[in-house]
C-alpha cells in the first residue's frame, strides 16, 4: 500500500516539475511571438522533456537516488516524506505562478531526511551546491555579454528580423526542454529508483511522461511569467537565452548535477535585461519576488522533510515543537521589521513619530 501511495506522490511531483520548471523553458520563445499559441509551445516542451528524459536524463536519476544520502537508509516512507516535502514547497509555488527549482527543492528535502539521521555526503552536497550558484552565475554573464554584443549588432541594422530566426528559436527552445528532461525528471523518481521500485529506465519513462502531462495542463502561468513578466524579447534575444540554458543545463546532466533550470534560465533573462534596459530590471517586483523564493525553497523543503521524519519515523514531538517555534519566531520577527519600516515611513512623510 505505501508503495502505491510514494509512487502516485512522486507522479503528482513530476507534473508539478513540468508545470513549473519544464514549462519554463518554452517561456522565451514564447515571449518573443515565435510560437504566439500557449497550448503548442508547452506541447513542444513536452515532446522534449520525453526525448532528453529517456535519452539522457539517467546519469542525475543516479544522483538523486543515492549521491547524498545513502540508498542502503532509503525505504518507502522515507520516500514518501522526501517527496512530500518537495512536492508541498513546488505545489505552492506553482499556485502563486513562480519558476521554482525542482532540484533545489528535492535536494533540500533528501538533506532533511539526512539531517535527521545524520548521514550526509557533504562533499557531494556541497559540490552540487556550488554549482547552484556558478551555473546560473554563467548564464546571467553569457547573456549580459552577449546581449552587449547582439545590441550593437542590432543597433547597425544588421540583424533584422527574419523566417530563420523563429525555426532558430524554436528549435533552441526545444532542446531547452530536452535539457529539462535530462534534468529535472531524476527529481521526481530518483528517490524511487533509490528504493528500488523501479528501474532507472523504468524511471525516466515513466517520470518523463507525466512531467510533459505537467506542462502541457498546468504550466500555463509559468510559461506567462517567464514570457512576459520580467521583460519583452525580440526572437534574437530568444535564441541567446535558450540556447544559453539547453546548453549548460544539458552539460550538467551529463555529469550527473541535479541544477536548477529556471534559475539558469532567469538568470539568463535577468542578464539579457541588464544589457538592454540596465540594473533598474531588478526594480521589478517579480525580479525580486523570483529571488526570494529561491533562497527560501529549499531551506523550506529541508525543515518539512526533518519534521516529518522526527514526528512520522521516530516519533520526536520534542522537535516539531522547536520548528514550530522557530518559524512563528522568523515570522514574527519579519512582521516587526515591517512595522518598523512603516512606523519609519511615516514619520520621514509627516514628520512625527506614531
Amino acid at each position: 500500500m505505501l508503495e502505491y501511495i510514494a509512487i502516485a506522490i512522486a507522479l503528482f511531483f513530476a507534473a508539478n516539475i513540468g508545470a513549473s520548471g519544464a514549462a519554463a523553458s518554452m517561456g522565451v520563445a514564447y515571449g518573443s511571438g515565435a510560437i504566439k499559441n500557449a497550448k503548442f509551445a508547452l506541447l513542444l516542451c513536452g515532446i522534449g522533456v520525453i526525448a532528453g528524459a529517456v535519452l539522457g536524463g539517467g546519469e542525475v536519476v543516479k544522483t538523486i537516488s543515492g549521491g547524498i544520502i545513502p540508498e542502503s537508509i532509503i525505504t518507502v516512507k522515507l520516500v514518501i516524506i522526501i517527496l512530500l516535502a518537495a512536492t508541498s514547497t513546488l505545489f505552492i509555488a506553482n499556485l502563486m505562478g513562480i519558476p521554482l527549482s525542482t532540484s533545489e527543492v528535492t535536494v533540500g528535502s533528501i538533506v532533511g531526511v539526512g539531517v535527521a539521521y545524520q548521514v550526509l555526503y557533504i562533499e557531494k552536497l556541497l559540490y552540487i551546491m556550488a554549482f547552484w550558484f556558478i551555473v546560473p552565475i554563467i548564464a546571467f554573464l553569457l547573456l549580459l555579454i552577449g546581449g552587449k554584443i547582439l545590441y550593437h549588432f542590432q543597433q547597425k541594422g544588421y540583424l533584422k528580423d527574419r523566417p530563420l530566426f523563429t525555426f532558430l528559436l524554436i528549435i533552441a527552445g526545444f532542446f531547452e526542454a530536452f535539457s529539462a528532461g535530462m534534468n529535472n525528471v531524476a527529481n521526481a523518481v530518483g528517490p524511487l529508483v533509490g528504493a528500488n521500485m523501479m528501474t532507472i529506465t523504468e524511471g525516466v519513462w515513466i517520470g518523463g511522461v507525466f512531467v510533459a502531462f505537467g506542462a502541457l495542463f498546468l504550466g500555463r502561468r509559468v510559461l506567462e511569467t517567464n514570457g512576459k513578466k520580467i521583460t519583452r524579447y525580440e526572437k534574437t534575444e530568444g535564441i541567446l537565452i535558450s540556447s544559453t540554458g539547453a546548453l549548460l543545463v544539458g552539460i550538467s546532466s551529463i555529469f550527473g548535477l541535479p541544477v536548477p533550470l529556471t534559475q539558469v534560465t532567469s538568470s539568463g533573462i535577468i542578464g539579457l535585461g541588464v544589457a538592454k534596459n540596465g540594473a533598474k530590471v531588478f526594480d521589478k517586483n517579480i525580479v525580486k519576488k523570483i529571488l526570494r523564493i529561491w533562497i527560501v525553497s529549499p531551506l523550506f523543503s529541508l525543515a518539512i522533510s526533518y519534521m516529518l521524519v522526527k514526528v512520522f519515523i521516530e516519533s520526536d514531538y520534542y522537535s516539531m515543537i522547536v520548528l514550530v517555534s522557530v518559524a512563528i519566531a522568523i515570522m514574527g520577527a519579519f512582521s516587526l521589521m515591517q512595522i518598523v519600516r512603516e512606523e519609519e515611513q511615516t514619520f520621514n512623510d509627516e514628520g512625527s513619530g506614531i
